[in-house]
């Protein structure tokens, strides 16, 4: 079985949390909680949402701590426009005026 990314799986449980924590009712809610439920239980092969929750919390205390993305500052790898560039004269061709 394929297994969810560790930060996919993450922000469903922690939305589908957040959404029963803050008390509104399900119905409420709309669609978006049956839609988190649902793929909670599609992502871990489970059918009760209950057990799609267990099973993530599982899943995630067993991956590696999530690594944050790097930003892109003045030290990011990013090479400037002008290095995009290509000459597309043909050799020995004068260039364009």
């Amino acid at each position: 079985m394929l297994k969810p990314h560790p930060t996919v799986l993450r922000r469903l449980v922690q939305e589908y949390e957040a959404r029963l924590r803050s008390g509104t009712a399900p119905d409420a809610d709309g669609p978006r909680l049956s839609d988190l439920a649902y793929t909670l239980c599609v992502s871990t092969g489970t059918r009760d949402v209950e057990d799609a929750l267990r099973t993530a919390h599982r899943w995630l205390a067993a991956a590696p701590a999530p690594v944050p993305a790097p930003s892109a500052g003045p030290g990011a790898l990013v090479p400037p426009p002008e290095r995009h560039r290509r000459d597309t004269t043909a050799a020995g061709a004068p260039a364009p005026a």
